[in-house]
């Protein structure tokens, strides 16, 4: 039983990558920008599946709030909004440079990977244990207590850069 159930829960991470990574190239790769913002929203939503596959339930639903509900309407408002959406970006100068950039990222990721000890557990845990500590814990609770109390400052200073991205957007589109 516990071996269809992993089996399953395989099965449904790879075809969450598979499709978040098409569809992330995909924002990349495709010429028309509203095809670019929907197929963000489809990489969105695959990073949304992803966390609740690592049990992490509140950043999923973070992740759906924040990314899917409000960035990628932004963003497809401003295409909409926008003229000249079927032409694309024009071709510069600057794919040389972004693909040394790119490379050095990518160098400093596999070297990480490599060089990091990923045997964090000690043999004498299972993974019933794992999953009973993991389930048995207030995580919002203990979220929501960190961003009230120890937090509280950084917290309303994001609220207060968002409300004023909010009004500067609106006063963007009043221009108009």
């Amino acid at each position: 039983m516990e071996t269809d159930t992993a089996f399953i829960i395989d099965v449904v991470f790879w075809i969450i990558a598979v499709c978040t990574i098409f569809s992330a190239i995909a924002v990349v790769f495709l010429r028309d920008v509203f095809r670019s913002a929907l197929f963000l929203v489809v990489t969105f939503i695959g990073v949304a599946g992803m966390f609740l596959l690592l049990r992490a339930e509140f950043l999923a639903m973070v992740q759906i709030l924040l990314y899917v509900g409000a960035i990628a309407v932004l963003i497809l408002f401003a295409v909409v909004l926008t003229r000249d959406v079927e032409q694309g970006s024009p071709f510069n100068g600057y794919i040389a440079p972004a693909l040394v950039i790119s490379g050095l990222i990518l160098a400093g990721v596999i070297f990480v990977i490599i060089n990091t000890d990923w045997n964090m557990t000690s043999g004498e845990i299972g993974s019933e244990e794992l999953t009973f500590a993991f389930s048995e814990t207030n995580i919002v609770g203990n979220i929501a207590e960190l961003l009230i109390k120890k937090y509280v400052l950084a917290f309303e200073a994001v609220s207060i850069v968002l409300l004023g991205a909010v009004i500067g957007a609106l006063a963007i589109v009043r221009r108009r």
